[in-house]
């Protein structure tokens, strides 16, 4: 029983992970909005912050520096 339990909450927190509200933008959109920058050399990590309801995108320059910006998942832009 506990298994089933256990099991049943894993799956609702990982489709919680992925869902996006209706009128918000999708990762995958935003994702490439960064990367149309010319600078971007490619993208190192995405996390979702659950307490400032944000995407944590780390990403790495041509010239090698590391930038992290929140991006706000309603507005795609990034969070204040």
């Amino acid at each position: 029983m506990r298994l089933v339990l256990a099991s049943a909450v894993l799956a609702a927190s990982t489709v919680a992970a992925f869902a996006v509200t209706p009128e918000g933008q999708k990762l995958s959109g935003i994702i490439a909005k960064i990367e149309q920058n010319t600078d971007v050399q490619y993208i190192k990590e995405v996390e979702w912050s659950r307490r400032r309801g944000t995407y944590k995108i780390e990403y790495v320059r041509k010239d090698g520096a590391k930038v992290t910006i929140r991006i706000d998942p309603k507005t795609g832009e990034p969070a204040r």
